[in-house]
């Protein structure tokens, strides 16, 4: 990395899913950028959040350069492995996190890009509707920085809500969190035909591999996915062994709710849990602590359920805890241009578009379960993107201007970061 400066191009803050794209091509595009993040790694949800895999969507090729390069990366690390499905965003959680700084500091950015660990924003300071600079706050000192132009990528807006921004509320249900966890030391080919076995359903539980009678290579990567839920009329396989647990006090009904086992790629073993869901109360932080608490008690309770009911756990252990809390939906903020549902139904046509997808609607709540429309392939504007209040602000993310349902669409991480590159290319033509 150069030496740091006080005067940037650009200043990214939040290193997750969209930051590191933003500050990836900001810097390719030799824009001088500024990476500022809280934690002592890369890569937000993706990593610390253990939100893995990345979901698939589709292979539009507007802004995915990052996407792909990641995907490169990642696999020199043995962090990646295309599914069955042609998924190639199956990525390790851990190893992410060194293959995303060899990725940013890669010859083509390093002259071009700093990266600040463990710093936060401690002030705003603007002139006018623009943020004139911002005073940053590391374990050792206060670091004034001014700037062109700005990125929030935060994912909370925490940056955008002291330049003084406002957000959507348009919605009364919201997106429930989730407290990941990875489970070692699983006997994956045991398990695999064990839920082949109890769930014929393909769309829902399936593997890398047509046939994994045979034996199994020591040197192949047996991979799967699964899940169940009760909040829809379908009937799941797996509800009857959640139900038997929930029946001899191993677990609670909620924990029924969302249940969602992945293999973790490069990982012999090692099965990553999309669960348990816990309520967001973003603006209660007494509210969200107790949520929090309920999380790390669920835990114990699955994994003492997948230890006494699913064969393949019986000599099974805790390997990581997410420290990122999953979030699918914070804040929401009042952008030029607020994207709607009907924009995303009707496959609306934009001057600026920043990215091209197909996934659809996915609400996560206890009133309302993932309701995926798909087949609709869209496009989003980078105005979106821009703050309304604050002229020289962008934001990438889960941050995006869009109403609630649109907004559930959009989060996914493949479109965060063809958000952040878009935003890239947009700020080089102003500059």
């Amino acid at each position: 990395m150069t030496k740091l400066l006080k005067k940037y191009d650009v200043v990214i803050i939040g290193g997750g899913t969209s930051g590191c794209a933003a500050a990836y091509n900001c810097a390719k595009l030799k824009l001088k950028t500024l990476l500022v993040e809280k934690n002592n790694y890369l890569g937000g949800l993706m990593t610390g959040g253990l939100v893995i895999p990345v979901m698939k969507s589709s292979v539009s090729e507007l802004n995915t350069d990052y996407y792909k390069k990641l995907i490169k990366i990642a696999k020199k690390y043995n962090a990646q492995i295309t599914y069955s499905d042609k998924n190639d965003g199956w990525l390790n959680p851990e190893i992410l996190k060194i293959a995303l700084v060899d990725l940013l500091t890669s010859t083509s950015t390093k002259k071009y890009l700093n990266i600040l660990f463990e710093t936060s924003v401690d002030e705003v300071i603007k002139n006018g509707r623009n943020i004139k600079k911002v005073i940053l706050n590391s374990k050792l000192l206060s670091i004034p920085v001014v700037s062109k132009y700005y990125i929030d990528c935060t994912g909370s807006g925490e940056f955008s809500k002291k330049a003084g921004c406002k957000f959507l509320t348009d919605n009364s249900v919201k997106q429930e969190n989730s407290l990941r966890f990875i489970v070692g030391n699983v006997d994956i080919k045991k398990f695999t035909k064990f839920i082949l076995e109890t769930d014929k359903d393909r769309d829902i539980t399936n593997t890398n591999r047509d046939d994994i009678n045979n034996d199994v290579s020591s040197d192949f990567e047996l991979h799967f996915t699964t899940a169940s839920t009760k909040n829809t009329d379908k009937v799941w396989a797996l509800d009857k062994y959640l139900k038997l647990g929930v029946k001899d006090g191993s677990l609670k009904e909620t924990d029924r709710a969302y249940f969602q086992l992945f293999s973790v790629a490069g990982a012999k073993g090692e099965v990553a849990f999309n669960c348990p869901r816990i309520k967001n109360f973003n603006n209660d932080i007494y509210k969200s602590s107790l949520s929090l608490i309920s999380g790390y008690k669920a835990i114990w309770r699955l994994y003492n359920f997948v230890k006494k009911y699913f064969p393949g756990f019986e000599n099974s252990y805790i390997v990581n805890i997410a420290t990122v809390t999953g979030s699918r939906e914070e804040r929401r903020i009042v952008s030029q241009y607020i994207y709607k549902k009907v924009d995303l139904i009707k496959s609306k046509k934009f001057k600026n578009p920043v990215l091209i997808s197909n996934y659809g609607i996915d609400v996560h709540s206890n009133k309302n379960m993932s309701t995926h429309k798909k087949d609709v392939t869209y496009e989003l504007p980078v105005e979106s993107l821009i703050s309304k209040d604050v002229q020289n602000l962008f934001v990438s993310g889960k941050l995006v201007g869009a109403e609630f349902e649109a907004h559930s669409a959009l989060r996914v991480q493949k479109s965060c970061m063809s958000m952040a590159e878009g935003i890239a290319k947009y700020i080089s033509k102003l500059i």
